[in-house]
């Protein structure tokens, strides 16, 4: 006798149901179970859990925030909008390679959020030029990222720039020379 006819067997004898209202029985009652459990459970249940703890980068620097564009795996997707750096890895659809939104990753991108433009040239945390509408515009934006997206860090200037972003002329006067950085 096979497995199948000695099942069926044992269900009518433990039972005492055809099969067929047993199985009909069953799925019933886990239908019941899916429906009242789902009663008791709370809104933030439902909300989407971070897959891992933020990593805070800290105090780091343009160039240095560049390394975060999504290009390895292994670290997260960080956007700086006016010097704060949000970890935006839990949008990967969006921030990550390939997503609608991938050239923001690696960059403040303060100045193509505040003018909504996807111009490279605007890829910038310069906030000098912009109308009181396009400032309105990035508050928007830096409002929904606080709400959205854990701060890990803020943007700082390199060692020997200036705040504008002019290179810094030191001199060395060990060996008598310029060095620029």
């Amino acid at each position: 006798m096979g497995i199948y006819s000695t099942v069926m067997e044992t269900v009518t004898e433990v039972t005492g149901l055809s099969p067929t209202a047993f199985f009909i029985i069953l799925a019933m009652m886990v239908v019941v179970y899916n429906i009242v459990s789902g009663m008791f459970l709370g809104p933030e249940d439902f909300r989407q859990k971070p897959q891992k703890e933020p990593i805070q980068v800290g105090d780091i620097t343009e160039s240095e925030l560049r390394a975060y564009d999504g290009s390895d795996p292994k670290k997260p997707l960080l956007i700086a909008i006016k010097g704060q750096i949000f970890d935006v890895s839990s949008s990967k659809m969006f921030y990550g390679r390939g997503g609608s939104y991938s050239m923001f990753t690696g960059r403040d991108a303060s100045r193509a959020l505040a003018m909504l433009s996807f111009k490279p040239e605007d890829l910038t945390g310069n906030l000098e030029g912009l109308s009181a509408e396009e400032l309105g515009v990035l508050e928007d934006w830096e409002s929904k990222f606080i709400e959205k997206y854990p701060v890990v860090g803020r943007v700082v200037p390199a060692p020997n720039s200036s705040e504008n972003g002019e290179k810094v002329h030191i001199q060395d006067n060990d060996r008598n020379e310029k060095i620029e950085s």
